[in-house]
Protein backbone atom coordinates (compact mmCIF):
# COMPACT_ATOMS: atom_id res chain seq x y z
CA UNK A 1 0.00 0.00 0.00
CA UNK A 2 1.20 3.18 -0.98
CA UNK A 3 0.82 6.82 0.43
CA UNK A 4 -0.94 9.72 -1.85
CA UNK A 5 -1.60 12.80 -1.88
CA UNK A 6 -0.51 15.79 0.61
CA UNK A 7 -1.20 13.94 3.88
CA UNK A 8 1.76 11.56 2.77
CA UNK A 9 4.12 14.64 2.16
CA UNK A 10 3.00 16.41 5.37
CA UNK A 11 4.02 13.52 6.95
CA UNK A 12 7.41 12.59 5.13
CA UNK A 13 8.74 16.72 5.48
CA UNK A 14 7.68 16.39 9.49
CA UNK A 15 9.62 13.53 9.72
CA UNK A 16 12.41 14.48 7.77
CA UNK A 17 12.56 18.20 9.38
CA UNK A 18 14.65 16.43 12.41
CA UNK A 19 16.40 13.22 14.02
CA UNK A 20 13.77 12.04 16.09
CA UNK A 21 9.95 14.06 15.99
CA UNK A 22 8.48 11.93 18.98
CA UNK A 23 9.82 11.13 22.77
CA UNK A 24 10.50 7.13 21.68
CA UNK A 25 8.50 6.41 24.51
CA UNK A 26 5.14 4.70 24.22
CA UNK A 27 1.52 7.02 24.51
CA UNK A 28 0.44 7.29 28.11
CA UNK A 29 -2.83 6.21 27.05
CA UNK A 30 -2.19 3.02 25.10
CA UNK A 31 0.23 1.86 28.86
CA UNK A 32 -2.72 2.96 31.20
CA UNK A 33 -5.94 1.37 29.13
CA UNK A 34 -3.61 -2.07 27.46
CA UNK A 35 -1.67 -3.21 30.67
CA UNK A 36 -3.96 -5.90 31.45
CA UNK A 37 -4.99 -6.75 27.95
CA UNK A 38 -4.36 -10.69 26.92
CA UNK A 39 -1.83 -10.14 23.78
CA UNK A 40 -3.19 -11.06 20.57
CA UNK A 41 -3.44 -9.12 16.90
CA UNK A 42 -2.64 -5.63 17.48
CA UNK A 43 -2.89 -2.80 15.23
CA UNK A 44 -0.96 0.75 15.75
CA UNK A 45 -2.74 3.12 13.21
CA UNK A 46 -0.60 6.22 13.00
CA UNK A 47 2.64 4.51 14.50
CA UNK A 48 5.17 6.97 13.56
CA UNK A 49 8.35 6.08 14.66
CA UNK A 50 7.30 2.97 16.27
CA UNK A 51 6.99 3.42 20.49
CA UNK A 52 3.96 2.47 21.10
CA UNK A 53 3.90 -0.70 18.19
CA UNK A 54 7.48 -1.80 20.41
CA UNK A 55 5.92 -1.51 23.91
CA UNK A 56 3.22 -4.17 22.35
CA UNK A 57 5.58 -6.39 21.11
CA UNK A 58 7.60 -6.46 24.12
CA UNK A 59 4.19 -7.30 25.93
CA UNK A 60 3.48 -10.60 23.66
CA UNK A 61 1.54 -9.03 20.87
CA UNK A 62 1.73 -9.45 17.11
CA UNK A 63 1.70 -5.74 15.72
CA UNK A 64 0.68 -4.71 12.39
CA UNK A 65 2.00 -0.86 12.45
CA UNK A 66 0.71 1.70 10.22
CA UNK A 67 2.39 4.71 8.99
CA UNK A 68 1.86 7.13 5.98
CA UNK A 69 5.56 8.00 6.31
CA UNK A 70 8.50 5.95 4.70
CA UNK A 71 10.81 7.78 6.59
CA UNK A 72 9.13 7.18 10.50
CA UNK A 73 8.78 3.84 9.30
CA UNK A 74 12.34 3.43 8.47
CA UNK A 75 13.31 4.85 11.50
CA UNK A 76 11.29 2.53 13.28
CA UNK A 77 11.85 -0.83 11.62
CA UNK A 78 15.41 0.12 12.44
CA UNK A 79 14.62 -0.30 15.84
CA UNK A 80 12.93 -3.45 16.31
CA UNK A 81 12.61 -6.47 13.93
CA UNK A 82 9.65 -8.72 14.34
CA UNK A 83 6.92 -6.22 13.95
CA UNK A 84 4.41 -6.11 10.35
CA UNK A 85 5.72 -2.41 9.01
CA UNK A 86 3.34 -0.92 6.64
CA UNK A 87 3.13 2.01 4.96
CA UNK A 88 -0.19 2.68 4.19
CA UNK A 89 -2.86 5.25 3.32
CA UNK A 90 -5.82 3.98 5.62
CA UNK A 91 -8.27 6.16 3.01
CA UNK A 92 -7.15 4.29 0.19
CA UNK A 93 -6.29 0.82 1.26
CA UNK A 94 -8.67 -1.23 2.95
CA UNK A 95 -7.84 -3.38 6.09
CA UNK A 96 -8.80 -7.14 6.67
CA UNK A 97 -12.36 -7.20 8.60
CA UNK A 98 -12.31 -8.53 12.45
CA UNK A 99 -9.03 -9.10 12.35
CA UNK A 100 -7.30 -7.53 15.18
CA UNK A 101 -7.59 -7.99 19.28
CA UNK A 102 -6.53 -4.18 19.68
CA UNK A 103 -6.91 -1.59 17.21
CA UNK A 104 -4.85 1.49 18.61
CA UNK A 105 -5.41 5.06 17.48
CA UNK A 106 -3.28 7.51 19.88
CA UNK A 107 -3.64 10.98 18.56
CA UNK A 108 -4.45 10.26 14.77
CA UNK A 109 -6.16 12.53 12.79
CA UNK A 110 -9.53 10.87 12.47
CA UNK A 111 -11.99 13.63 10.65
CA UNK A 112 -15.57 13.25 11.35
CA UNK A 113 -16.98 12.59 7.72
CA UNK A 114 -14.18 10.19 7.01
CA UNK A 115 -14.75 6.47 5.72
CA UNK A 116 -11.72 5.84 8.14
CA UNK A 117 -12.99 5.33 11.12
CA UNK A 118 -15.90 2.89 9.92
CA UNK A 119 -12.79 0.22 8.80
CA UNK A 120 -10.72 1.06 11.81
CA UNK A 121 -14.09 0.11 14.26
CA UNK A 122 -14.70 -2.93 11.48
CA UNK A 123 -11.44 -4.21 11.65
CA UNK A 124 -11.71 -4.87 15.37
CA UNK A 125 -12.58 -8.94 15.78
CA UNK A 126 -15.39 -10.11 18.27
CA UNK A 127 -14.12 -9.56 22.31
CA UNK A 128 -11.63 -6.93 20.62
CA UNK A 129 -10.41 -3.89 21.98
CA UNK A 130 -11.00 -0.07 19.74
CA UNK A 131 -8.94 2.18 21.84
CA UNK A 132 -8.76 5.94 20.51
CA UNK A 133 -6.92 8.68 22.30
CA UNK A 134 -6.65 12.50 21.48
CA UNK A 135 -6.51 15.75 22.38
CA UNK A 136 -9.25 17.39 24.64
CA UNK A 137 -10.69 20.70 22.86
CA UNK A 138 -10.30 22.83 25.09
CA UNK A 139 -6.50 23.02 24.07
CA UNK A 140 -7.26 23.07 20.51
CA UNK A 141 -7.89 25.54 17.83
CA UNK A 142 -11.14 25.63 16.03
CA UNK A 143 -9.49 24.29 12.92
CA UNK A 144 -9.82 21.00 14.65
CA UNK A 145 -13.83 20.86 15.05
CA UNK A 146 -13.84 18.17 11.82
CA UNK A 147 -11.85 15.52 13.77
CA UNK A 148 -13.21 12.97 16.34
CA UNK A 149 -13.39 13.34 19.75
CA UNK A 150 -14.82 9.76 21.37
CA UNK A 151 -18.28 11.07 21.57
CA UNK A 152 -18.23 11.27 17.86
CA UNK A 153 -17.08 7.71 18.13
CA UNK A 154 -19.33 6.68 20.82
CA UNK A 155 -21.99 7.79 18.98
CA UNK A 156 -21.07 5.48 15.28
CA UNK A 157 -20.82 2.04 17.67
CA UNK A 158 -23.71 -0.20 17.13
CA UNK A 159 -25.02 -2.94 19.63
CA UNK A 160 -21.90 -5.05 19.17
CA UNK A 161 -19.89 -2.35 21.17
CA UNK A 162 -19.51 -1.99 24.93
CA UNK A 163 -17.67 1.73 25.46
CA UNK A 164 -15.90 0.94 29.01
CA UNK A 165 -14.17 4.02 29.17
CA UNK A 166 -14.96 7.90 27.30
CA UNK A 167 -13.64 10.55 29.32
CA UNK A 168 -11.40 13.56 29.49
CA UNK A 169 -8.24 13.58 31.63
CA UNK A 170 -4.93 14.63 32.34
CA UNK A 171 -1.71 13.17 30.47
CA UNK A 172 0.37 11.24 31.97
CA UNK A 173 3.01 12.20 30.24
CA UNK A 174 4.35 15.72 28.82
CA UNK A 175 2.93 17.40 25.92
CA UNK A 176 5.59 17.39 22.98
CA UNK A 177 7.43 20.57 22.72
CA UNK A 178 5.38 23.55 21.43
CA UNK A 179 2.17 22.31 22.56
CA UNK A 180 -0.23 23.29 24.80
CA UNK A 181 -2.21 20.12 25.07
CA UNK A 182 -2.98 19.45 29.25
CA UNK A 183 -5.68 16.87 28.48
CA UNK A 184 -6.45 13.23 26.76
CA UNK A 185 -9.76 12.54 25.36
CA UNK A 186 -9.37 8.40 25.76
CA UNK A 187 -12.38 6.15 24.34
CA UNK A 188 -12.28 2.46 25.25
CA UNK A 189 -15.09 0.08 23.97
CA UNK A 190 -15.23 -3.47 23.46
CA UNK A 191 -16.68 -5.35 20.73
CA UNK A 192 -19.00 -8.54 22.09
CA UNK A 193 -20.26 -9.42 18.88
Amino acid sequence: MVPSGETAQFWEDLYRSRAQVFSGEPNGVLVTEAEGLPPGQALDVGCGEGADARWLAARGWQVTALDISRTALQRAAAAHAGIAWVCSDLAASPLPARAFDLVSVQYFPLRKDDRVLRKLLDAVAPGGTFLFAGHDPRDLSEEHADYCQPDDIAQALGEEWTVLVNESRPRVMPAPPGTAHTRDTVLRALRTS
